[in-house]
């Protein structure tokens, strides 16, 4: 994500929020914001997927030879995964499969963890090196040609980048299309969807993992006393605001200051109204900077979440606090007795910024951030990690097609901090309650969508964008100039 803060915070929590979001580095809470938060390094282009929208929730298939049940040699051939049953047979005892990414520190030893069954079983070494600086990293050793067998990558442009150069294998080399089929709904394979250097469109990573952002989270013992309802509709959620406005509170905890990076929350509401107000097509337009920011669609996004955050009596501080008050240290208000604020609409990472004697579904819980418009059904905005593979070697498959099942993210859903995109993983093999329930939100999504911002150039996902917000909302700047200067932004092709 967006941010790094002071030197001892970003010691103590980088590891736990990039777990939760994906390959972004989320900034450790503080009293007084400090440092700015670092971006990962652009993609060089948002991925060329051809992508078709979804309207309507897609049913699972019945998964072959009950994969859920745990994977072997037996459901693993019957569900066509060659190369994963012959693992089992132990016919690759021995060999050696070799990974990078950005899982240091505990997320390399979760990760490590969650794989030791499947070594066990198969004799398979999955030797996986992590490093803080992975996109520097896997550039030198692309252009060294010293690249592994399997890279985890955590944004889409990036692989799109070696994608281009020809380095990748189309993930249905590996694991056939039929299980992925299976396996995903649809939006996991459009995402993966690239333009290879042959000029045609193919899948060339598959998704691990993910977290999710589409969330509002709030004071559930407070809110159950007051009888507020969760709403399921953007009417009731309208509703809910205007209820507790009525009872004379603040209905929103909202912030968006970050040090240099300041802004950047206002992107992620942005790219959850993009998702509720216009096609996923347009979202993808907009993305790959075919539709402009200053275009209609774009403009009316902005202007459905600017409708509450510009209402003095919708904010807590009111609109003049939200650029000024830190985005971690906004939750806070929500936590007083009685509450001062009661909505704050973010992704799972938040809950690291909450009062540490906070109970999960006691003092807080969360709910899905309802749809707008029914055409554009249930989307969920996320972020994730794609794996590709850089080998074909039947060891490099056997891998690739583990971590096509639920069985290859098991371990790291008992241990917390991932959210599992394939059908055929289990809500109840999540070892926390939270992420169980986002799961479920999830499992529910007819579509989902990578943060935009961190797949636009970062000229513009992580420079003109958080500026342009913090001047819109600050009230240095309209609406209509920000959008053209963020669209000026935008590198020359």
């Amino acid at each position: 994500m967006k941010r790094s803060f002071v030197v001892l915070a970003v010691v103590v929590m980088t590891a736990l929020l990039l777990a939760a979001c994906g390959g972004r580095a989320t900034p450790a809470p503080t009293t007084a914001p400090a440092a700015a938060p670092t971006k990962a390094p652009e993609p060089t282009m948002a991925p060329e997927a051809t992508m078709a929208p979804e309207v309507k929730p897609t049913a699972a298939p019945a998964m072959p030879a009950d994969m859920s049940a745990g994977a072997t040699e037996a459901s693993a051939r019957a569900a066509g995964l060659t190369a994963l049953a012959d693992a089992y047979a132990g016919k690759y005892k021995g060999k050696v499969v070799t990974m990078t990414g950005p899982f240091t520190g505990q997320d390399e030893v979760v990760f490590n963890n969650s794989m030791k069954e499947f070594k066990d079983k198969t004799g398979i070494d999955i030797q996986y090196a992590g490093t803080k600086q992975f996109e520097t990293e896997i550039s030198v050793r692309a252009q060294a040609g010293n690249l592994p067998d399997i890279v985890d990558f955590p944004q889409p442009g990036l692989l799109n980048t070696f994608v281009q150069q020809g380095k990748v294998k189309p993930v249905t080399d590996s694991v056939p299309e039929a299980w992925l089929k299976t396996n995903y709904i649809q939006s996991w394979l459009d995402m993966a969807t690239m333009t290879g250097k042959d000029g045609k469109p193919a899948m060339y990573g598959l998704w691990q993992r993910f977290n999710g952002k589409s969330l509002v989270w709030y004071p559930k013992k407070a809110f159950d006393a007051a009888g507020y309802k969760v709403p399921t509709t953007w009417d009731e959620l309208m509703k809910l605001q205007d209820q507790i406005a009525s009872d004379g509170d603040t209905p929103w905890c909202i912030g968006i200051e970050s040090g240099a990076a300041t802004g950047w929350p206002a992107t992620d509401w942005t790219e959850d109204m993009m998702l509720r107000t216009t096609s996923l097509a347009n979202y993808d337009k907009w993305v790959k900077g075919e539709l402009k920011f200053s275009s209609p669609e774009v403009k009316k996004a902005i202007e459905t979440f600017a409708k509450i955050w510009n209402d003095p009596k919708m904010v807590y501080g009111g609109t003049a606090a939200i650029v000024s008050t830190s985005f971690g240290d906004s939750t806070a208000p929500m936590f007083q007795d009685p509450p001062k604020c009661w909505l704050h609409r973010q992704g799972n990472f938040i809950t690291s910024f909450f009062p540490k004697e906070a109970v999960a579904g006691v003092d807080y819980d969360f709910f899905y951030l309802p749809p707008i418009d029914p055409q554009y059904g249930k989307p969920f905005l996320v972020a994730g990690d794609i794996m590709a593979a850089f080998s074909d070697k039947p060891e490099t498959q056997a891998v690739m097609q583990l971590f096509s099942t639920g069985e290859g993210i098991k371990g790291w859903l008992a241990a917390g901090g991932a959210l599992a995109p394939q059908k055929d993983a289990q809500l109840e093999w999540y070892g926390s309650e939270t992420e169980r329930g986002i799961a479920k939100i999830a499992n529910e999504a007819t579509a989902v969508r990578f943060d935009a911002s961190d797949l636009m150039p970062g000229a513009v996902g992580s420079g003109s964008e958080w500026k342009g917000f913090t001047d819109f909302f600050s009230g240095s700047a309209d609406l209509d100039t920000v959008l053209k200067e963020i669209d000026a932004s935008w590198p020359a092709k």
